[in-house]
């Protein structure tokens, strides 16, 4: 089982940037894919981007728009989410998770997840 541990979040204000790291120890394979969402207070958990492990191939989230960038680095194990041109309806804890063997946006297929970093955008 892949181990997931978030870092990276903070305060900040409207405009700004973050980069949110996931640091991943066990075994990692080709086929995984690894993703991060968001939840709100109040609100359903959503799919904010993902990467295939292998390919590096990314997949965004509609509002994301150009200003978040997912990558990964495959000799640190760490996959980042970098956050541009932050708005005040960012804000929410991010978790990283993993899925194996599947390329998806969908909380119920990652098995492995994160504990979460807390992101809070002022305005």
């Amino acid at each position: 089982q892949v181990q997931l541990v978030e870092s990276g979040g903070g305060l900040v204000q409207a405009g700004g940037s973050l980069r949110l790291s996931c640091a991943t120890s066990g075994r990692t394979f080709s086929s995984y894919t690894m993703g991060w969402f968001r939840q709100a207070p109040g609100k359903e958990r959503e799919f904010v981007a993902a990467i295939t492990w292998s390919s590096g191939n990314p997949y965004y989230a509609g509002f994301v728009k150009g200003r978040f960038t997912i990558s990964r680095d495959n000799a640190k194990n760490t996959v980042y989410l970098q956050m541009n041109s932050l708005k005040p309806e960012d804000t929410a804890v991010y978790h990283c998770a993993c899925a194996v063997g599947i390329v998806s946006s969908r909380p119920a297929d990652f098995g492995s997840w994160g504990q979460g970093t807390q992101v809070t955008v002022s305005s």
